[in-house]
């Protein structure tokens, strides 16, 4: 039977990893609670682990699953063309079949937005509702901000700095802290150690995806108004250095009637900076009709 490897801290994590197959890959997830279905879905460089708290604190009262993504965590790390959003999403729509999980709860941040999207836009009616952190959903092409770094992963430098360095991990996710202290020396090995040399197609193939998924992300903005009925929640770290605080206000444009709560110290990883803040706000969420 198949183990979580012995350098994952049971008391940081202390969950049952379970492993499902799809596409003749396995992916690896966390089964935690009873109740209604929270669905938890990650970004780069991440896995399951980033919600690690946010599931101790709501798995009393309901049911949390928090899949990690293809090349993410204790997956898989399967060679080939697998890593594009589009593929991601595929993937987790059959993850959600094969669980038969109904009257979802989406919380999802980063590129796991418009991953765990795509399946709202698809299948609104098994949705009760959406939460949100630090992500985006439409074409950023012709935005400097992010079209500058895009053209440099494209490079044999950008590939040096995501493959050979772990960028991601190393350099992007410790300034991507809105509070530094927050990621502390035994948290950060965690992401190390699930992404070593030789397995980092992952988040290589997420930086791709700032130059190749623009027209995928775009189509599924243009369909949000489908489901601006639904009850959505957001959190943003406002020190985020990646995805912009501006990006909140597109958010807020499309969505006028969401809920948003904002943290002035928090930075893009708002589960890791503010789990007990999340998890609270979650919990009055699911709970206020």
């Amino acid at each position: 039977m198949k183990t979580a490897p012995a350098w994952v801290d049971r008391q940081r994590y202390p969950f049952t990893s379970r492993w499902l197959t799809i596409d003749d890959n396995e992916l690896h997830y966390i089964d935690e609670g009873k109740g209604d279905v929270i669905l938890f879905v990650h970004g780069t460089p991440e896995w399951s682990f980033a919600y690690r708290d946010v599931v101790k604190a709501l798995r009393d009262s309901f049911r949390c699953v928090a899949i990690d993504l293809l090349g993410f965590g204790l997956s898989d790390k399967a060679p080939g063309e697998f890593y594009t959003c589009a593929a991601h999403s595929q993937r987790l729509e059959k993850f959600i079949q094969q669980l038969d999980l109904k009257n979802i709860t989406i919380v999802a941040n980063d590129f796991g937005g418009s991953i765990a999207m795509r399946y709202v836009l698809d299948h609104p009616e098994n949705i009760n509702r959406i939460v949100l952190s630090n992500t985006w959903m439409r074409s950023l092409k012709n935005e400097p901000h992010y079209a500058r770094p895009a053209r440099l992963i494209r490079t044999l430098l950008g590939k040096f700095l995501y493959v050979t360095l772990n960028a991601p991990v190393n350099t992007i996710m410790p300034a991507a802290y809105g509070d530094k202290k927050k990621l502390t020396k035994q948290n950060h090995q965690h992401y190390k150690h699930a992404l070593p040399r030789g397995s980092r197609k992952g988040p290589y193939g997420f930086g791709l995806e700032m130059s190749h998924a623009n027209e995928w992300w775009q189509g599924l903005w243009e369909r949000l108004d489908t489901v601006r009925d639904k009850p959505f929640l957001f959190f943003w770290g406002m020190k985020d250095s990646f995805v912009l605080p501006a990006e909140l206000n597109h958010w807020k444009l499309k969505l006028p009637y969401a809920q948003y709560i904002a943290f002035d110290d928090a930075g893009h990883f708002v589960q890791e900076e503010k789990p007990e803040a999340m998890a609270a706000g979650i919990r009055t969420f699911l709970t206020t009709r």
